[in-house]
This record gives C-alpha cells, structure tokens and sequence, in this order.
C-alpha cells in the first residue's frame, strides 16, 4: 500500500467517524449519490415498471455492499483488528485489570513517550498501522518471519543459536530501546549492555578477593516470556494495548525450520520470548532482573559479599579483609533459591569457584589481587607474537586477520591504555607497509 492510498483510507474512516458510524456514512453516501429509492407497493405496477423498481433497488444494493467494503478495508488500514493465534487484541480502550493503578503517573515517572492509542506509537515508530500489524503479528508457523538466523560457536564447542531482526523490525526495536527501555531505571549491579558500564566495570567490582564464585543462569533469554515482556511495559507504565504491541515487537517464538513439500516454514517449538540478537533484549532482561539483582545484591551483603551480574553472569566475591567463615555453602544454596523464585534457573555445570591462589577471572578479566582487572597474560603474549611476525614478514596462521588482532589491541587498551596504546602504533605501522 502506497502512503497515499494509506493516507486516503486514514481520510474515510475520519469522515465515517464525523458522520457517526460506518451504517451513518453509507446512508449519507447513498443519499448523495442519489441510490435511495422510495419504498413503493408493487402490486400496481407493469412488468416494465417492476422490472425498473427491482434494477434500482439491486444497484442500490450493489452500491450499500460496495460502501461497506470499503469502509471495512479503511478501518482494517485505521485499527490493527487481530494480532495472530493466541494474542489477545480489543481495538477497543478498556481498562485492564492488570493495568499499573497509577499508569500514566508511572510512565511520566519514567519519562517515557505518552501513548495511549496505536495510531501513536506507530507514528512513532513512522509506521503505518498496517505495517505495525505486520511487525507484531504471531504465527505459530509462518513463511516468512522477521528474523534471520545464524549460529556462532560457544566455548564448549557447541552453537549458539543467533535471531537477527530484519531492518524495519531492527529500526523499530532501536527506537524502543533508546526511547522507552534506556530510561526504565535498572539496579546499579547490573553491568551488561548499560551505558557507561562493561565487562571492565563489572570485573573492577571484585578485585582482590578471597574467593570469586561464578555463576551461569541457563536458557536465560528463553526463560524471559512474552508476558514478562509485556509484566515489563505495564509496570513502566504503559496499559495493556501499548504494552501488548511493544511486547509484540521485542518478542519472537523460538522457530524451527521445516520442509513442507515445496514451501519452507518457520514452525514456532514455543511461546514467544527474547530473541537473542535483538537490540532490545539486553536491556529488557536487565528491567526484568531488578529484584533479582536486588535481593541477591541483599544477600550478599548480608554474608559479606560482593555481587554483580553482566547479562546472564553472577559473579560474588569474598573482600581479602573478610574476618570469619565464608559461608559458601549457605551463598549457593540461598542464590539457588533466590534465582528460582525469581523464575530463572542456575546452569548446574556451570559454578566455579576461584581462589586466590589460582586464577581468578570475572567477564575475561584477571582480578586477582588489589590490582585493576587486566587481560589474561596469554593474549597479551599472543597479540605481542603475531605483531612480530608480521613485522618480520611472516604469514598470520588459519583463521587469523588483521581485524581481529585490532579487536584484542582494543581489548587491552581498554584495561591497560599504555600498553594499548603501543600496541595499536605497532598495528598502524604495520598497516601502513
């Protein structure tokens, strides 16, 4: 649909509106167009006659059906109509019941964009309101969907499942982001995907410790569901249509793909929940573990500990001062529980403990000791390796390239600038050869 075809339809369902409903507008519009005809007795009139009184009333007919229809096709391009299998939709404001009771004050609270209606947010998001039906619509399977998808290997050799959006659902997603999640308030112990924090501030966090416990939460944006997402909205203060759509948005079904003879399917194997590739998921799932973070934030405290999490990583850490017993079995046990609670679960092959005699690493960073966090030795003595190589003219190995290597100098410049710094001109002069 062209804007000015869309622009068209917005027009009549405005004029239908003026004239007080759809069955108003079409006996306006009959009227005018001279299709009324006076109700008469047939049984005085000729065959000729008769047939003339039948002809008009069936393009009368004709025309009402025709009004009708494309008073049905402008509110289906004005109202979103259904959402798809499962997705509760009313074009109809009400309030709901699970609605925050101080909705708007809540959303001016959190300095978030004020809607109330569709028509708002998907000018927003410079959407037309069928093209925000076709971004948030749910198929359990589907042809076509809004993501493509890829893998990337995970350290225990496995894949990682990745579920990029596609451009247009991608822009929207960064406007919701910037302009709806970034000012929802977070807990200051979360670290991951944060303005202004990184893997360098949350390791920084646990220097010298006694003991550093690592803990890994499983299937973390899976766990994370479509009324979650949506628990999310309404508590910023959004009601339950807005929240519904933004949750839409921010949200996909894990998919399996499937022959079906000739066609291609992406068949839903679950509700909807976070796509990890999406924009917005890092920030929804920090949103989503306020409490956790702040009762786990408690807990630790309460024992002697230091905590913080980066995205799905729980790190706590034993202070070198810490006078008496550590407590760990009691740590774990009440983290367990505290997560599950929570509605998330520990990876039960994923906790390490470290103590400070060994290598003591949060979020790739070495922290051992009252030193700040820095990187492994190894990549240090790698990176110096594959500079002197090259500078001596010899090949970089399989799977190594110069953007990589410029990765890892960043790396360093990140925690060591001095170092960094020399590294990146022996990279540069390198490059300029």
């Amino acid at each position: 649909m062209t804007r000015s075809e869309y622009q068209r339809l917005v027009d009549l369902w405005r004029a239908i509106g003026n004239a007080g409903g759809v069955d108003a507008y079409v006996r306006g519009q009959l009227r005018e167009r001279g299709f009324v005809l006076e109700r008469k007795d047939t049984a005085q009139m000729s065959k000729a006659q008769l047939a003339a009184y039948k002809k008009s009333l069936k393009e009368e007919a004709a025309e009402r059906r025709r009004l009708k229809k494309e008073a049905w096709v402008a509110y289906r391009a004005t109202h979103l109509v259904h959402l798809g299998e499962g997705i509760h939709w009313s074009d109809e404001a009400d309030v709901d019941r699970f609605d925050h009771p101080r909705a708007e004050e809540r959303a001016a609270e959190n300095e978030l964009p004020p809607f109330d209606k569709p028509e708002q947010l998907a000018e927003a998001l410079g959407l037309s309101i069928p093209e925000l039906r076709w971004l948030a619509f749910h198929r359990d399977a589907a042809e076509k969907i809004h993501y493509r998808r890829f893998t990337i290997p995970k350290r225990d050799g496995s894949e990682r499942a990745i579920w990029a959006p596609l451009p247009k659902l991608k822009a929207a997603q960064r406007w919701i982001l910037r302009n709806v999640l970034e000012p929802i308030p977070i807990h200051g112990a979360s670290h991951g995907f944060v303005p202004n924090r990184s893997i360098l501030s949350n390791a920084s966090r646990h220097t010298g410790a006694k003991l550093v416990v690592k803990i890994d939460l499983k299937d973390f944006f899976p766990t994370i569901s479509f009324r979650r997402v949506k628990g999310v909205f309404r508590q910023a203060g959004y009601r339950d249509r807005i929240a519904t759509l933004l949750a839409l948005l921010c949200t996909e079904a894990p998919r399996e793909i499937v022959q079906d003879g000739d066609k291609e399917l992406f068949v839903a194997l679950g509700p909807r929940c976070l796509p990890q590739g999406a924009p917005t998921s890092p920030a929804i799932t920090n949103i989503v573990c306020f409490r956790l973070d702040r009762r786990l934030t408690g807990l630790a405290k309460k024992l002697g500990w230091r905590y913080t999490r980066y995205a799905d990583d729980l790190t706590f850490s034993l202070p070198a001062e810490h006078v008496g017993a550590p407590k760990l079995g009691l740590l774990l046990g009440s983290v367990g529980r505290v997560v599950a609670d929570e509605g998330f679960r520990v990876h039960p092959r994923k906790t390490r403990v470290a103590r400070s005699g060994g290598r003591q690493a949060v979020t790739g960073l070495v922290v051992n000791g009252a030193a700040s966090p820095r990187v492994p030795r190894e990549i240090r003595r790698e990176i110096r390796a594959v500079l002197h190589n090259l500078k001596h003219g010899k090949p970089l190995r399989d799977g190594e390239n110069l953007h990589r290597i410029a990765g890892y100098v960043a790396y360093v410049h990140m925690t060591n600038p001095e170092l960094g710094k020399s590294l990146r001109k022996q990279l540069e002069a390198l490059d300029a050869v």
